[in-house]
């Protein structure tokens, strides 16, 4: 039946949802809802007619005369069948385009009046134009839609009316309702055509946005599915031979330390980052070595890791005096360290520098307290580092960069509570490089050093459990920013006691066992040991002691190897003479009678104690002043202060007090290829100068050390006990110092004490008084 044979104008409306049925087209619908169900009936009693209309939102369930569009198709209902579940399926064809003039009756079903919109035929060319334009661009969506059938397109080329061509493309297109129902409103054949060649350009446009997103995700997909593929193969491949160097591997094993190394999670975040660098890095990148170092130094420092300290008291001193012999200020401090740690279980580490002369046991001590604290022990030298990047490290941007030495020497200690010794702090230097001494301020500083910065680690390193021990020979070598961090003990030397003992219970006990001996088959008694103590050596320290030791078991050994029969070697004064040759010193470097113009002076040098002899002549002259034997500036100062003092008090000396114009004098200190300085030889140049002008003897049993002032007063002066020990070894008996240093006798050991008489002075007249015979010498 045509568009024609419509019977009426009143017919049943079955609202539709998500739907829109065109003229000539043939489908099946689902009906469910009550009122649709009995709209259908009142259809199929009338004449199968019945208009399809669609609501303007889908989730309406009752919808009302508002949401339902009013342009619809007219339909007839070819079959219908009823389902199990109570829904009723049709098979409706559309006839005609209509519109609803208004609703009939709304109670049961919805009735409406409408009128029909018949399409007119038109042969104007533009529509031939419009067609084969909107069939092309069909085709166009087709190709990239994938969603309809080729067969489709040669289905709906077959189509000659324009009207019914626009009408069944759209029904194939995955449009909104809105734009298919605005298709359905177009009645104008030329609009509607025009309409829907605007829908299939947007549409086509809208697929080649999507294909082109598509493929670049896919191809993104395809290259991150085939690195994993081909990641896990090389996996597979490494696992096969057993190889773990290539890069998947290292990264692994770099995740597995990581996960077990226990570090902070600063550190943590660090390090995992710099692992994800390395894994996307190419394994011929020269950068990856570079980061793989680093992730190296991070894993290797001990964040945490740290021994416990063995805080008992009596075990540590039982340690400490089993180590070394003397030394008890340092023993001491060591002990109050201790004591104060059981006390508070947390104390920043203190820092100690042990200053005093080669050979002493500074080292050793240091050694000796990392034993008793029962911590791990590790040394640097800073002698001759120049480079402020030995101590802070350098910029990973350098080429071969490493962390400092400190962080190094962490790293070799594997704890975070190590004792660390500086040796040599006093012989850094600084250049262009930088200035090491200033570099250590932090590290020193109990207050800065919890978070001490290395240029190459970057992440801030907590150095405030560790103990650092520092040694220098010489005090005014350090920078005094560096020396008011820590505090300093002296060690200024052994007496020849100390020396006898340490040599007999440490040092040839030990060279006996280096050189393979027996303790029975080389003797050698205490009176030879003091014998070569005295007149084979001259030092503060042990080290030449030790050597001498050394020779003596080699000549042992030999003896022992080329006559095995001979028992146990016994080295008294002849075999010492015969084994090391004559004697190196003289022991006693006192004058042996008393001398005019020659005075024993006592000096601190960086090796310990010296004895200095000071030897003044007069001679006729013009007033000439001369002075010899590698003076520094501030002794040749004090020779000319001596010079002024004498002269000032000649007429109370019984001088004639125009000496210095009829005489020239000359002031020398032996041993001139040693250079001399310092300004505790004031009063002995004063005394060898009045001396010489008074032609009076010094007494040679007397030694002096003092700085002296234009108006004869004495100064004190620095390193007491080492010059004690030099008077003691010379056989001196009589010792002048100035009074200001009486607080300094407490140091020197009670053994020096016995043998020496010191003399507090306070002016010149007293050095004299002592030193000077009563009566002069008649030059006649």
């Amino acid at each position: 039946m045509g568009p024609g044979k419509v019977k009426g104008r009143k017919l049943p409306l079955l609202p539709l949802r998500g739907l829109l049925v065109y003229p000539s087209m043939v489908l099946h619908l689902d009906v469910g809802r009550e009122k649709s169900v009995r709209a259908l009936e009142r259809a199929m009693i009338d004449d199968h007619m019945i208009l399809l209309c669609s609501q303007s939102e889908v989730n309406i369930e009752e919808p009302t005369t508002d949401d339902i569009y009013r342009v619809g198709t007219i339909a007839r209902v070819r079959q219908m069948l009823k389902l199990p579940n109570g829904t009723i399926r049709v098979l409706v064809e559309g006839v005609v385009r209509a519109e609803i003039v208004d609703y009939a009756d709304n109670d049961e079903f919805y009735e409406v009046n409408v009128k029909e919109l018949p399409e007119e035929e038109s042969a104007d060319p533009e529509i031939d134009a419009l067609m084969r334009s909107v069939l092309t661009q069909f085709e166009h969506y087709i190709n990239l839609s994938k969603k309809v059938t080729p067969e489709t397109l040669a289905a709906v080329s077959d189509i000659e009316e324009p009207g019914r061509l626009a009408d069944v493309i759209t029904s194939h297109l995955s449009l909104k309702i809105k734009d298919k129902q605005d298709i359905l409103e177009t009645v104008d054949v030329t609009a509607r055509l025009e309409r829907l060649l605007d829908i299939l350009n947007n549409e086509r446009e809208v697929l080649e946005l999507e294909r082109k997103i598509s493929q670049r995700v896919k191809k993104q997909m395809e290259k991150t599915q085939k690195e994993y593929y081909l990641r896990e193969q090389m996996k597979a491949i490494q696992k096969e031979l057993g190889d773990k160097e290539g890069r998947a591997g290292e990264v692994e094993e770099l995740r597995n330390q990581l996960q077990s190394a226990g570090v902070p999670e600063k550190v943590q975040e660090k390090v995992e980052k710099e692992i994800d660098r390395l894994e996307k890095m190419p394994s011929t990148s020269a950068e990856g070595g570079v980061i793989r170092n680093y992730i190296d130094w991070l894993l290797a420092l001990p964040w945490t890791h740290q021994t416990e300290d063995h805080l008992d008291i009596k075990s540590a001193e039982e340690i400490l005096n089993e180590d070394h012999y003397g030394l008890d200020k340092p023993k001491e401090r060591v002990l109050e360290y201790l004591a104060v740690q059981k006390l508070v279980r947390k104390l920043k580490g203190p820092i100690l520098c042990l200053v005093g002369p080669p050979g002493v046991g500074k080292t050793s001590m240091a050694r000796s307290i990392a034993k008793s604290l029962g911590r791990k022990f590790v040394r640097i030298s800073l002698g001759g580092v120049r480079d402020e990047a030995e101590i802070r490290g350098h910029r990973r941007t350098y080429v071969g960069a490493m962390p400092g030495r400190i962080i190094q020497g962490m790293k070799t200690a594997g704890t975070v509570n190590p004792v660390f010794l500086l040796d040599e702090i006093d012989k850094m230097a600084m250049d262009f490089r930088g200035d090491p001494a200033s570099a250590l301020l932090e590290v020193l500083d109990p207050e800065q050093n919890s978070t001490f910065s290395d240029h190459f680690v970057e992440v801030p390193f907590d150095l405030s459990n560790v103990m650092f021990v520092t040694t220098a020979n010489a005090m005014h070598n350090i920078p005094r920013p560096l020396l008011d961090r820590m505090e300093v003990l002296y060690i200024p030397g052994y007496t020849e006691l100390e020396k006898q003992q340490i040599a007999q219970r440490y040092l040839l006990p030990k060279q006996k066992r280096e050189h393979g001996l027996e303790e029975e088959q080389l003797i050698i008694d205490e009176q030879t040991t003091l014998r070569l103590i005295r007149e084979y050596t001259r030092e503060a320290g042990v080290r030449n002691l030790e050597q001498q030791a050394a020779a003596l078991c080699r000549k042992a050994a030999k003896e022992l190897v080329t006559e095995p029969e001979a028992g146990p070697i016994l080295v008294d004064e002849a075999r010492l003479k015969d084994w090391l040759g004559p004697a190196k010193f003289r022991y006693g470097m006192a004058e042996v009678e008393n001398q005019i113009g020659a005075v024993t002076g006592l000096a601190w040098t960086e090796v310990g104690g010296d004895t200095l002899v000071i030897e003044v002549t007069v001679m006729p002259g013009s007033g000439k002043l001369t002075l010899t034997g590698q003076l520094g500036d501030v002794m040749k100062e004090s020779a000319q202060a001596a010079f002024s003092y004498t002269r000032s008090k000649a007429d109370a000396l019984q001088i004639d007090h125009d000496f210095h114009e009829k005489n020239d004098i000359h002031i020398h200190i032996p041993e001139g290829a040693i250079p001399k300085d310092g300004p505790s030889a004031g009063i002995t140049i004063a005394t060898a100068l009045i001396s010489a002008l008074t032609n009076r003897y010094v007494n040679r049993e007397v030694a002096m050390t003092g700085e002296i002032t234009l108006r004869g007063r004495v100064l004190p002066i620095g390193g007491l006990k080492e010059k004690s020990l030099a008077a003691h070894r010379a056989g001196i008996r009589k010792v002048l110092m100035p009074k200001d240093n009486e607080r300094d006798l407490r140091d020197i050991p009670e053994s020096i004490r016995a043998d020496l008489e010191f003399v507090p002075v306070a002016h010149m007249d007293e050095v004299l008084q002592h030193a000077l015979a009563e009566v002069p010498m008649d030059v006649h």
